[in-house]
């Protein structure tokens, strides 16, 4: 099986991971490639830089790119065009059996080459947000694995292929449940790439006198010098204990609406999303809210006081108990490891 993931940002590859770890336990083989070395002239690792850079410092232009490129109706982005010569390629020489994408220029790539007929392999879309933009959705794959049922739903009701709910991909660590800590701190999510308007976020907390701050930066060494400096921490880098921080904290608020609010939907933690990213983020964020995964605050007191609201035990069990539902949808792997999709039925 041939796992197409993205390196932008840390969440579409550890999803990819965990389906590559299930899969090679359930007996397959396994190649994952990232989809930017796919594309020619180094323009991958000029789009993540682009990417990254953007959302950093001018969000609001990538908020523009997101509404025209991602949102609109358009034809299929050149970037699969460009990246699918050397797919071609690798899957001429493998031969793999199955194609799984979870990024959306992957997607698009695949997509457009079944349509071609360039890809005899069947192709699975396992989508990672819990909105759909257009990106996502090629009629070309034979197959979409989508977060919640209303976006399985919108994926049938947009490509017209077979697409069903599958519980979300997270390390089994995080379904050790632990007893909320009696300070109550709260993990505040910048992503792999400590991105957001973190430290306003981390000043509301420790002003408020009735939450500690404890910021996750990623990669991002400045913002946690930043953070240390004005008094703001602990501020934390890239950690492998993340199961064990959400099992002792109090709730988890969130900016990007990624793999970290799934892992913390896995923990039983709490999460609050406030100043999204632009974007996929703030889509992502209204759209769990929407479905009554998170809360969702607009403001600084609307932050302070839904976390006020996890006190009630009965509050907090509703929200948890939300959240928790999608993982008794079937297992990714299994639905993957069925025979070819395209003759399993619909959503």
């Amino acid at each position: 099986m041939l796992i197409i993931s993205a390196s932008m940002g840390a969440g579409h590859d550890g999803v990819a991971r965990e389906l590559a770890g299930r899969l090679t336990r359930d007996g397959a083989q396994v190649q994952v490639i990232d989809v930017l070395r796919l594309l020619p002239l180094r323009l991958g690792p000029l789009l993540r830089w682009w990417y990254r850079t953007t959302v950093q410092r001018t969000p609001w232009i990538y908020e523009i790119v997101y509404q025209v490129f991602f949102v609109r109706r358009s034809p299929v982005s050149p970037l699969a065009r460009l990246a699918a010569p050397r797919l071609r390629a690798l899957t001429t020489r493998e031969a793999p059996a199955h194609v799984v994408s979870t990024f959306h220029l992957a997607a698009q790539v695949t997509g457009l080459m079944r349509a071609r007929g360039t890809l005899t392999a069947p192709s699975t879309v396992l989508v990672t947000d819990f909105t759909l933009h257009r990106l996502w959705l090629h009629p070309g794959n034979d197959r979409y694995l989508c977060p919640t049922p209303g976006t399985a739903h919108a994926a049938t009701a947009a490509t017209h292929r077979p697409a069903t709910a599958y519980a979300p991909l997270v390390r089994p660590a995080f379904h050790t449940r632990g007893r909320p800590a009696a300070a109550r701190t709260v993990l505040v999510s910048a992503g792999a790439w400590g991105v957001g308007q973190v430290t306003r976020t981390a000043q509301v907390l420790a002003a408020s006198g009735r939450y500690t701050p404890v910021v996750l930066c990623g990669g991002n060494t400045r913002l946690a010098r930043r953070l240390d400096a004005a008094g703001l921490g602990p501020a934390l880098g890239w950690r492998d204990d993340l199961p064990h921080l959400m099992a002792a904290a109090y709730a988890l608020v969130d900016n990007a609406a990624g793999l970290t609010c799934v892992e913390a939907f896995a923990a039983g933690l709490p999460v609050v999303s406030y100043r999204p990213i632009p974007g996929h983020g703030r889509a992502g964020a209204l759209a769990m809210a929407r479905a009554g995964l998170t809360a969702h605050a607009a403001d600084a007191t609307a932050l302070l006081a839904e976390l006020d609201r996890l006190a009630d035990p009965r509050h907090r069990a509703r929200r948890t108990a939300a959240a928790g539902t999608l993982f008794a949808a079937p297992a990714a792997e299994t639905l993957i490891r069925t025979d070819d999709p395209a003759r399993t039925g619909g959503a």
